[in-house]
């Protein structure tokens, strides 16, 4: 599973802003400028919290399932296997959303260089 999580974590921590930590319970925490972006755990388990709508899509789409442990949160729960590349490129996805969620515009438009306009 070791191989699986550090292919997951190379992926994201490819992403400007991102760092990754322990976290509180195990597993490992990614995070954009200091906000929780969502964690997983060494057993093949990742958490994510999203706004409630789009918490109801995923669920209600079938891909994830309520928070193992505060099911009626935010947070989502997705279970992935050792050898199914399926799985690596949905928690992936599953953290692409959580982060377009997090980005501040401020940050987006950093990431795009500017052309100052010309002076008369």
């Amino acid at each position: 599973m070791s191989k699986v999580i550090e292919i997951i974590e190379k992926e994201i921590l490819s992403w400007p802003y991102v760092t990754v930590g322990s976290h509180r319970f195990g597993g490992i925490e990614f995070r954009l400028n200091k906000k929780e972006m969502g964690h997983i755990h060494s057993e093949g388990l990742a958490d994510i919290p999203f706004p409630m709508k789009i918490r109801d899509e995923l669920i209600n789409s079938g891909l994830v399932k309520p928070h193992h442990v505060l099911p009626q949160s935010g947070w989502v729960s997705y279970w992935f296997h050792n050898s199914e590349k399926e799985d690596v490129a949905t928690v992936i996805e599953l953290f692409k959303l959580r982060y377009k969620l997090l980005k501040p515009k401020a940050q987006i438009k950093s990431d795009i260089t500017v052309i100052p306009p010309k002076k008369n």
